[in-house]
């Protein structure tokens, strides 16, 4: 790591992210950019709260307290939540871990910025749609105009390969294989790849969405997969846009199915559930979503009331106990009895 003195505090910023993230660690576009929001937070918290414009920051002003006072501001003003909240610390704990090396004489101070605990985080149900509630909302799209055609095409593929959003964004043509055995190259976090193989029904619609979009020949295959009017790629928000549009006429048509408001994560959620329930394995779920370790997506497990039943009907059939499906419905005093629990 190259060693700067009597560095202030823009320079260390700016030696941050050109030095140690671009160069050094080589971390994704995302990456840098979330990194570069939280920052932009932490001056807007300064200027708000204290008056003091980010040309004026100092290292002086970067103690414990104040940086648990800006996490704070983001929880109480800008009402983000725990887990976004501990995203912003993450940024900036990497960026205190930094100083120790680059000014060693504030040690002290830097380690007291990174004992900051996180906020504990509530562990909510992961949502996720049904597979009625899946063909309910693809069937809202009139696949027959140009538009709908791509819209079709985009919420199918990311709900058949389970993909995060800024996945599906940077996808180009010359990410897919449509030949035998068709399969798909996704860049996830960390810009680490996966191949992920393609069933027949979404490769026939990929190759009818690309062969409408005309980018097959020479310099075509590096233009974005999903672009908007402009021929730019897609961006988060109008791909959530895109999808809530089809939600809302879903659930116009059956809110038990669909809920008014979805996000793309929830197709991903969805997707990871319907492998779990058709007996897919952990480790295959694991490697389609394109997580680091299997611990993280051993949460579609716990979700899954369903599996956990079964479990618990099995073991009672290997130690000889017989277990009779939704006996109580057939006991009307133990059926108003529950109902009048709730």
């Amino acid at each position: 790591m190259k060693r700067i003195d009597f560095m202030d505090f823009p320079k260390s910023v700016q030696s941050f992210f050109h030095d140690y993230l671009v160069i050094e660690r080589g971390v994704s576009a995302n990456t840098v950019r979330s990194y570069r929001d939280t920052f932009t937070l932490m001056f807007e918290f300064f200027e708000q709260t204290m008056g003091i414009h980010p040309d004026s920051l100092s290292f002086k002003m970067l103690t414990r307290t104040k940086i648990i006072e800006f996490l704070n501001w983001l929880q109480d003003k800008r009402k983000v939540s725990a887990s976004s909240r501990n995203q912003r610390y993450a940024a900036l704990r990497s960026y205190f871990r930094y100083l120790i090396y680059l000014d060693p004489t504030r040690i002290s101070q830097w380690n007291e910025c990174r004992s900051i605990r996180l906020k504990k985080k509530e562990k909510n149900t992961v949502k996720h749609l049904s597979v009625d509630g899946v063909a309910c909302l693809l069937q809202q799209v009139d696949s027959s105009s140009p538009k709908g055609l791509r819209d079709i095409t985009l919420l199918s593929l990311m709900y058949n390969i389970g993909g995060r959003v800024q996945e599906i964004i940077d996808l180009t043509p010359g990410h897919i294989r449509l030949e035998n055995p068709a399969s798909i190259q996704l860049c996830g976090k960390g810009n680490k790849k996966r191949l992920i193989p393609l069933g027949e029904p979404i490769m026939l619609l990929l190759e009818r969405y690309i062969e409408s979009r005309n980018v097959v020949g020479l310099g075509k295959w590096h233009e974005p997969l999903f672009a908007n009017s402009r021929g730019e790629k897609l961006s988060s928000q109008g791909i959530t846009y895109i999808l809530q549009k089809y939600a809302s006429a879903a659930n116009a048509i059956n809110p038990e199915l669909v809920p008014d408001k979805i996000t793309p994560h929830v197709l991903r959620h969805s997707r990871a559930m319907h492998l779990l329930q058709a007996g897919v394995d952990l480790i295959y779920i694991r490697d389609i979503l394109g997580h680091v370790s299997v611990k993280t997506t051993e949460v579609y497990a716990r979700a899954d009331s369903a599996a956990k039943r079964r479990a618990l009907e099995n073991a009672y059939t290997q130690v000889g106990i017989e277990v009779e499906e939704k006996k109580w419905e057939k006991d009307d005093k133990l059926r108003a009895f529950l109902k009048a629990l709730c």
